[in-house]
């Protein structure tokens, strides 16, 4: 396999040069733990450099040109999606399949934010409405801000930088970037994506650092004033405390469930599971919306779990590079171990363990969970991995809906249900930001709001509609208008 890597050394993108620095940090393809690129150990004054370069550049592109150029980033994403899979494989350890999906959402959003950025989103009020009003007429007009700093996790290293950029390119604003440093070569290669697109190169820098070094200069940089971090609850409260007077959008995580009611029949339940187990190994299960928690009403929880564990047992797990895999790694060992060490911990509280093919390394297949226990740390914290964690609850919706809003998070959820008056009833009684009914948690289009509540986020939502709308001060400004 070594011979059939060619390891990538990248540099900084800083104001159109490539920057390295004597430190680097190593990249490690998580299935064999082998180095697979180096990245520069920036520091705050990089980060800090290249806030100067955004504050002081003023982009004068068209909306025509914004969208040409996101149309164009959204066909070379589609030229190269080979390509790029190939690094969403190595740097991530998802397979291969799950890879290519990211490409394609990653399409959708240049391509979305391109149809928007050719809209004028002004508003116009008449001024005579009332027997106060005057011949007048007041209009807004939306214009970028100084410099947005996007600090982006490790679990969509392509997608997730995409709905920050995006949106951003279609609003005439400048960037600087800090991926994470366990996923940062697919955040560089869609920078000079963006370049070869035709965007120039002061609206859209990558920094790269350990958090110690470079942290708090993409959170406390004077010129910063937006801030858009995806990542964990730890990391976004304390962003939060840092930021001071500065606009912030947190994602945070998730612990999202889907329900199952038993109002289904045999077939829907078949369905009902084929969901579940999608959207439990899904990207690894390494995606803040995937589902963590399968809350199946115990009518029918006896007919559900085996069409569970039949669909759990028919997933090829192995070597994330091979086409026919359809999971790979999680992101590391350490992670790995955690999960594990989570099911066999609510084991020991009474859980039953249906599946379990083994773990190797961060080689973590799906494991099938039945009787867990509501309130174990399996299913209380984000379990960021491929389990598939089945609790029962009662046939009574207002004690499955307490049990449902039960854990610190708000993100994301899914109602299976026939019956249009109790999935009513679940939207409005779940306290998340998403509620999907016959669907998992984390569907949604790239267009369409998305964001949680409690400590899955501050309820700022992102989509290319809503970042574009948060990435942009709204001007008022009035006229003489005579009728």
């Amino acid at each position: 396999m070594k011979d059939s890597i060619e390891i990538r050394n990248e540099g900084m993108r800083i104001g159109g040069e490539v920057v390295f620095t004597d430190e680097v940090i190593e990249v490690r393809y998580p299935y064999t733990d082998e180095v697979v690129g180096t990245v520069p150990a920036g520091r705050a004054e990089h980060a800090a450099r290249a806030f100067d370069i955004a504050a002081a550049y003023k982009p004068a592109l068209t909306r025509y040109e914004r969208q040409q150029i996101l149309f164009r980033a959204g066909e070379l994403i589609r030229e190269k999606r080979d390509w790029l899979a190939k690094w969403l494989v190595l740097e991530l350890g998802i397979c291969h399949q799950h890879a290519l999906y990211e490409t394609g959402r990653a399409y959708d959003v240049f391509t979305l934010a391109g149809q928007m950025a050719i809209l004028d989103d002004g508003q116009i009020f008449s001024c005579d409405l009332t027997p106060q009003g005057k011949a007048r007429k007041i209009y807004t007009k939306r214009e970028p801000v100084r410099a947005i700093s996007a600090i982006t996790p490790f679990n969509h290293p392509l997608n997730m930088v995409s709905h920050k950029i995006a949106p951003a390119i279609a609003t005439n604003n400048c960037v600087v970037c800090k991926p994470t440093e366990l996923t940062p070569l697919t955040a560089i290669a869609l920078a000079d994506i963006l370049y070869e697109a035709g965007l120039p190169h002061e609206m859209f820098q990558i920094v790269t650092g350990w958090p110690r070094d470079i942290g708090d200069e993409m959170v406390t940089n004077d010129n910063i004033d937006i801030i858009t971090f995806t990542g964990g609850v730890p990391v976004g409260k304390l962003i939060a405390g840092k930021a001071g007077y500065r606009r912030t959008a947190l994602e945070l995580g998730g612990n999202d469930p889907l329900i199952v009611l038993n109002d289904l029949s045999d077939a829907d339940l078949d369905k009902a599971a084929t969901i579940a187990v999608a959207g439990a190994t899904g990207n690894s299960g390494q995606r803040c919306t995937a589902v963590k928690r399968i809350l199946v009403q115990d009518s029918v929880a006896d007919a559900f779990v085996p069409l569970v564990l039949e669909k759990a047992r028919a997933i090829r797990f192995g070597n994330p590079q091979d086409p026919e895999t359809q999971l790979g790694c999680v992101i590391s060992e350490q992670a790995a171990e955690t999960f594990e060490r989570r099911v066999y911990d609510a084991e020991k509280q009474g859980a039953k363990v249906l599946y379990d093919p083994g773990r190797k390394g961060a080689l973590l297949p799906p494991i099938v969970v039945d009787h867990v226990p509501h309130d174990c740390e399996l299913v209380m914290e984000e379990t960021f991995g491929p389990i598939v964690p089945i609790l029962r609850v009662p046939d009574d919706d207002a004690a499955v809906m307490e049990i449902s809003n039960g854990t610190p998070f708000g993100l994301s959820s899914g109602v299976c249900t026939n019956d249009l008056n109790r999935a009513i009833a679940y939207v409005n009684g779940l306290d998340v930001g998403t509620c999907n009914i016959w669907e998992q948690p984390g569907y949604r289009i790239e267009m369409s709001p998305f964001g949680g509540i409690k400590d899955s986020g501050n309820a700022v939502k992102e989509g290319v509609l809503e970042a574009m709308r948060f990435f942009t001060n709204v001007k008022t400004y009035s006229l003489p208008w005579p009728e």
